[in-house]
Order: structure tokens, then sequence, then C-alpha cells
């Protein structure tokens, strides 16, 4: 039997968080995860993922988001590794109306108000102000920007191997290869049962995206899904049109409709990426279909690249998929388990989690370590997010 104080159930965002806090308190910590993290069957890959200071899904995540950015600052120092670029954050929209967007309607209104509330630096454009500030948009010419210059860009491949890499220097024991079969609540602490070992711990931390609800069962069962997405890096005519220092991480609401937004980065390797989001066909998994057909991506091209950015395409460089798991409000759960104290649940992220996961890991550390957190966590609460219908 392996003991530890902590157990770590899935390395990816929240799990190498909460892995490097508590072998930073010293803990004694063991990460497991069934593949080899960081990886492509998850969340947590795709060279790069956005993060905004002023979180349009609600304030609650802003204290999360602050307290994120300063940890990357201090890992960058620690280990002289570029893991957040910041090269300005651009969300438009039209007055057509809003699509919802991570679950949430007006985002651009509720960004802003985060922003004033919050005291982030933070400028209001109108449509003539973009396409002078940022040619590469093709506007109706009825849009409104909101423009975040510490918005940016991290890098979630780094990311992990950063953070896994400092817990393992700190003592951290991490299992790669190794699927989690169980978990079960005993008196005096968690089992956790492998399909290669047995291991006992006080408390057990999961962090399993799309695995979770098969871990966790009732209600996790009720108030998950998981939901398939895909990424497109295009070809620029002029890549240096859609470098950092030219182009920022944006996303564009362009509609009221069901999926009627798209997203994307400035180049920082080879291509463009873009890409939406879809909440409308779940998988698992284990399940899902990880080849990206040629009807998606020249229906992408289509209905969302071409006439709104100049000089991309029509070669699709490569493509990729990552998986959501998603509440139904698109709130994240940071909470116990109903059944157990023992057992902490660390998110599914709904699609917007890697921005919060430094933080989300210190705050289970504490959780774990200390049975209390820096941040406020109640929004994020099991008994608060909705069963699916």
């Amino acid at each position: 039997m392996n003991t530890a104080d902590v157990v770590v159930v899935g390395l990816g965002a929240m799990g190498s968080a909460s892995l490097y806090q508590l072998a930073q308190r010293g803990a004694r910590v063991i990460g497991i995860d069934r593949h080899l993290p960081p990886h492509t069957y998850g969340s947590s890959h795709g060279e790069t993922r956005i993060t905004r200071q002023a979180i349009g899904e609600g304030v609650a995540y802003v204290p999360l988001v602050l307290r994120s950015h300063q940890i990357w600052r201090e890992l960058e120092a620690q280990t002289g590794r570029s893991l957040f670029l910041a090269c300005g954050g651009l969300i438009l929209s039209s007055p057509v109306g809003e699509a919802l967007h991570h679950g949430k309607p007006q985002f651009l209104p509720r960004t802003l108000e985060a922003a004033q509330r919050f005291g982030i630096a933070h400028e209001v454009l109108d449509a003539a102000q973009i396409q002078k500030r940022f040619p590469q948009f093709i506007l109706q010419g009825d849009e409104t920007g909101y423009y975040e210059p510490g918005a940016g860009l991290l890098y979630p491949e780094r990311c992990l191997e950063v953070q896994l890499s400092q817990a393992r220097r700190l003592g951290a024991a991490v299992k790669t290869g190794e699927q989690v079969l169980k978990i079960t609540p005993q008196s005096d602490g968690v089992l956790v049962e492998t399909d290669k070992s047995r291991y006992s711990a006080a408390k057990v931390v999961v962090s399993a995206g799309a695995w979770a609800a098969d871990l966790l069962g009732e209600p996790f069962v009720r108030v998950l899904r998981v939901y398939r997405q895909v990424l497109f890096w295009l070809e620029a005519q002029n890549p240096q049109a859609y470098g950092p220092e030219r182009f920022p991480i944006f996303i564009w609401i362009f509609g009221s409709a069901e999926g009627q937004h798209f997203y994307g980065f400035p180049q920082v390797s080879q291509g463009v990426k873009l890409a939406t989001e879809q909440s409308q066909v779940s998988t698992h998994p284990d399940q899902v279909e990880r080849q990206v057909s040629e009807a998606e991506t020249q229906s992408f091209l289509s209905r969302y690249v071409q006439g709104r950015l100049k000089g991309l395409g029509p070669g699709c460089l490569r493509s990729a998929t990552c998986l959501y798991t998603s509440t139904l409000d698109g709130d994240f759960i940071l909470d116990h388990h109903p059944n157990s104290e023992r057992i902490l649940v660390a998110s599914p992220c709904s699609g917007h989690g890697f921005k919060h996961s430094a933080a989300v890991g210190e705050a289970m550390a504490e959780l774990a370590l200390y049975e209390r957190s820096p941040l406020d966590l109640t929004p994020f609460r099991l008994a608060q997010r909705p069963a699916w219908g």
C-alpha cells in the first residue's frame, strides 16, 4: 500500500497545479494520470490558451485569474521558462444580440462590469477604432470592442510540464500510465485503487476532467456533459500581420444564435489558431472521434473565417480536437464530494478553466491540508449546479 497525505487524480491543468501547490506546502503527495501529461486526450493541450482578467463569465472568477497570473509569473521566475504572453485581448460584439458564451448572456457588458469593479485597465473601442488598430478584422461597422492590454495567452503544455517538474523536485511522486478505477472513502482516509496499485491518503483531489463523472458517480453524472471541440491552425498570407506584436487574442460574438461566436490567437508558431465551441452533441472521452474531417474544416472556414479575417487560409495547416467537460450553467465545481469531506473535486472547467487553474490548485491544496481556502469558493459549490435535462 502506497500512503500519502493527498492523492491527486488527473494531472491536467487543475491536477498539475494542485500537485505542485501541495508539494510546495510540504505535503506527502502522489499524482496519478492514466496518460502521460501533457497529452492530447483531454483539455490541457493545443499550444495556447486564452487568459483575460475581466471575466465575462462572472465576477467571482476575477480573483482566481488575478492570483493565477501572479503564480504564472512566480513560476517563470523560478524556472526561466515563458508561460504567459501578455499580447492584449479583444472581445467583439454587435448590437444584433449576443450568443451565450460559456453559458452566460451579455458577455461583453459583463466583462466591462468586471473590469470596472476590479480596476482592470481596459479601453472600449468602436468599429472605426478597432479597424484602425487591428486591420486584420473585417467589420460590419456596428461592432463594439473591449480591449484589455493585460490579457494574452498561456502555453498549456509548458504550464503542465513546469508544475509537474517543480512538484517532483519538491518530493511529489508522479504515476503516469495508470488508470484509477475506484475511489472509496474510509473512516480514516480514502482508498484509491488503480489498474496497477492501491493508494491510501487522508484526502483525494479529483481533477479528472472528462473522466470525472465516471469516477465520482452521482450526482456528478447528472450535472456534467463532455463535448468535442475542434481547433484549426490556418496559414497566414502575411504571418507578421498576425504576430503577437500586432494581433491580440480575441473572442468575437457576431450573432445571437447557438455557435455564432469564435475565438483566436496571434501566430506564435506555425499558423494562426482559431476555433469555435459547440454544446449540442455530447460524447464520452473513451469514444470521441479524434480525427477532424475535411468537411469540418471547410465548414469552419466558410461560417467563421471568410469575410471576417483578412489573409487567412484557404490552407489549414493542421487541426486537433479537445474536450470540454461542462455544467449546464457553464460554472465550475470546486467542492467536496457530497458523500465524503475527504474527496475534493477540482472543476470541471466548462471550457474556460485553464486561465484559473494555477489559483484553483492553490485553493485545493489549502482545502486539503487546512480545510480553508484563501479565495471565496462559495459560487462554485456542487449544490448550485443544475442537472442537465
